[in-house]
């Protein structure tokens, strides 16, 4: 008997239609926490994903492995790629404008990714059942065309938003109602009660 990976649409799985007020294609995916070490401009050393929507439930995004993100000296570290993927990946959840959390990454390594060179990413959505969102993704060398260096799966699960509120700090709580840019996936038109 063989095992279906939990990351694997099941039969029957739909993709879900793109949100009204998803991003519109070719532009740039917000960050949804300035300070997230996936995609977040206000991270010093962290990895500063970009994303573009695509047509569908699809996007692009790229980073460039840095210092900051070796494991082995001038490559990139695993466990630092799974966060690229996780973050990429993620962020197909603005397509559908619907807040999420990984239950499921898995991630496999096909190439190693050298220090100073660019990531090209792409992702979509594979299927949808009711609140599990399936996803996949594909990164490159060289290139949005060049060779496949890592491949990478993912389980998400919708959920409201009042789970990423109630699990920060007070203190932080705080930062964010006096700057509340820096954490722009809450706005009142991206609520969900699943």
């Amino acid at each position: 008997m063989s095992r279906i990976a939990s990351t694997t649409a099941p039969e029957g799985a739909v993709i879900p239609e793109r949100h009204p007020k998803a991003p519109e294609i070719g532009t740039k995916i917000p960050s949804h926490f300035g300070h997230c070490f996936g995609c977040g401009e206000l991270h010093p050393t962290g990895l500063h994903l970009v994303a573009h929507a695509g047509a569908g439930a699809d996007l692009t995004a790229e980073f460039i492995v840095t210092e900051n993100h070796q494991g082995a000296p001038g490559l990139a570290h695993g466990g630092l790629l799974s966060l690229a993927f996780d973050e990429a990946l993620g962020k197909l959840m603005w397509l559908i404008r619907s807040p999420a959390v990984t239950a499921r990454l898995e991630t496999d390594f096909l190439k190693p990714v050298p220090m100073g060179t660019t990531l090209h990413i792409t992702a979509r959505i594979t299927g949808q059942v009711n609140r599990k969102v399936y996803t996949a993704a594909e990164g490159r060398l060289g290139g949005p065309d060049g060779e496949i260096a890592v491949k990478a799966a993912a389980l998400f699960v919708i959920v409201p938003m009042s789970h990423f509120l109630e699990n920060a700090p007070k203190e932080y709580l705080e930062h964010i109602a006096k700057t509340p840019e820096i954490l722009a996936f809450v706005d009142p038109e991206f609520e969900i009660n699943p």
